[in-house]
């Protein structure tokens, strides 16, 4: 029944209501005028709500036949089907059972033998009595035709699951305080027709519920990348790191690649790796003294590395570029720590890095790169692997293997490996080396400093703790927000 037939059923009921005063029995005013009593009974609670009529709640219990007791009104009860069946004469039980079936038998006989209605005489079932009266099915159908029957003849008929419980509720309605023979709709809000035509004084208004609840306050949630960085910064301060200031996406090829001691002919740094700027296209600014430093280094060399022999191109050097990784940012800092007097330091880096590179399921045109630098005096390879083996054992990998790697600005290189239990295979997780002389020296840092470092996507270990198998659900405009509200927290390491 649609809200156009529930609007029938309210005039008819405010009409009556006007003349009559009250309705004792919602039950038998929907019989009388052919309503269905679900929608009267909607129909009655909306009302209520809006106090054009006051209702109270009415229930009554009552039966009705199972299938079982449907079929015995239309057929017999099963002992007079049993009865029945059993001529005069008499008959073998299995003829009977043929005749009636092993269900009926089971339960008519019994009960047909318990009226004394039959007996058993081998090999004949037979008659003791000419005719039976049906008291069950006449029992039925009083049940069936709501009329009043006994408690014990209630009790024997659920015992043979002839009949069920049904709960029926209804509503007993009068006028209410705010009665009237036609709902009028209460306006919500006060609109700018009714302050200019005055009609707000008349109006009646929808009263304010002060106790019902408001939308659920919605805050902020952690992105799973931004929990894993939170856990890998915690480490990197424990173990005594000072954070770098990674706030320049923007770099010039001079700190992002020349100080690195990366040639200008490098594929790395071709467009098809590379996101070079239009505008501005080139830097403004660079350190004169060291530029020339660094561009003798790459053209002839110098404290016992014969350099690239090339001629090195200042243009090049000042094209500006989206850092293509945080290594930009650690030779910043070693550079203004060699202007000053030198003390030992550890620094570290998260934040984003660029690459020009096909997007597919593990790799995106920007990604986080970690990275940790230590500076000091006689550091050697060994220090290297012991620090990397605390670190990433902070980070509950234990098992770790290194392999001899080549990068342009560390010499030795390694590439680190860690088992992966579930994959049951050794996986690369980071790169690491020693920075190069040719990028030390020309800073001004003292000769016997050496610089030990290593670097990591932040994306990969995110995948993996959160089960991810697409960066691209995990980072950028195809991620899964109500994902975002309920990952669980990350915890690494022990």
């Amino acid at each position: 029944m649609g809200a156009a037939d529930k609007d029938v059923v309210e005039e008819i009921l405010l009409g009556d209501l006007n003349e009559v005063g009250e309705i004792a029995d919602s039950g038998e005013w929907a019989s009388r005028h052919s309503v269905d009593h679900g929608v009267l009974c909607d129909v009655i609670k909306s009302l209520s709500g809006f106090e054009l009529v006051d209702s109270k709640e009415l229930s009554r219990e009552s039966w009705f036949l199972e299938r079982e007791g449907e079929e015995y009104v239309e057929n017999g009860s099963a002992e007079m089907q049993v009865f029945l069946a059993v001529p005069p004469e008499g008959i073998t039980l299995p003829d009977l059972k043929a005749k009636v079936g092993d269900k009926l038998l089971n339960v008519g006989q019994k009960n047909a033998m318990k009226n004394g209605w039959i007996v058993m005489q081998k090999p004949l079932m037979k008659r003791k009595v000419a005719e039976a009266e049906d008291i069950v099915r006449s029992q039925l159908v009083s049940i069936k035709d709501g009329q009043e029957v006994s408690p014990d003849v209630i009790k024997d008929l659920k015992k043979r699951n002839l009949i069920a419980r049904k709960l029926w509720k209804g509503y007993e309605v009068c006028k209410g305080p705010k009665y009237a023979l036609k709902r009028s709709k209460p306006a919500t809000d006060v609109t700018r027709e009714m302050l200019q035509t005055g009609a707000w004084k008349e109006q009646e208004f929808k009263a304010y519920n002060f106790e019902a609840l408001g939308f659920p306050i919605s805050g902020g949630y952690l992105h799973p990348l931004l929990k894993v960085r939170a856990q890998f910064r915690k480490i990197f301060l424990n173990m005594g790191f000072e954070e770098m200031p990674t706030n320049n996406f923007v770099e010039s090829s001079f700190w992002n690649f020349d100080v690195l001691f990366q040639p200008q002919q490098h594929p790395a740094r071709d467009s098809h790796d590379t996101f070079f700027l239009k505008t501005p296209a080139t830097t403004v600014e660079l350190p004169e003294d060291y530029l020339q430093r660094v561009k003798t280094m790459h053209e002839v060399g110098g404290h016992g590395s014969i350099g690239y022999g090339y001629d090195w191109k200042r243009e090049e050097a000042e094209k500006n570029l989206l850092r293509t990784h945080t290594t930009a940012v650690s030779s910043r800092m070693l550079y203004k720590l060699a202007q000053e007097k030198f003390v030992p330091k550890r620094y570290y880096s998260i934040d984003r890095v660029f690459r020009n590179e096909a997007v597919d399921r593990t790799h995106l045109a920007e990604f986080h790169q970690i990275e940790g630098v230590v500076c000091d005096r006689g550091l050697t390879l060994g220090d290297l692997i012991g620090v990397l083996n605390e670190f990433f054992g902070r980070l509950g990998i234990k098992k770790l293997r290194f392999k001899p790697a080549y990068n342009p600005y560390t010499e030795p290189s390694m590439e680190i490996f860690s088992y992966h239990e579930q994959l049951k295979k050794w996986v690369e997780i980071g790169n690491s080396g020693m920075f190069r002389p040719e990028m030390l020296l020309p800073m001004g840092l003292p000769p016997d400093v050496n610089v030990i470092a290593w670097g990591l996507s932040l994306e990969r270990p995110t995948m993996i703790l959160y089960n991810i198998d697409n960066i691209r659900d995990l980072f950028g405009h195809k991620v899964d927000l109500e994902k975002v509200k309920s990952n669980p927290i990350c915890r690494l390491g022990i």
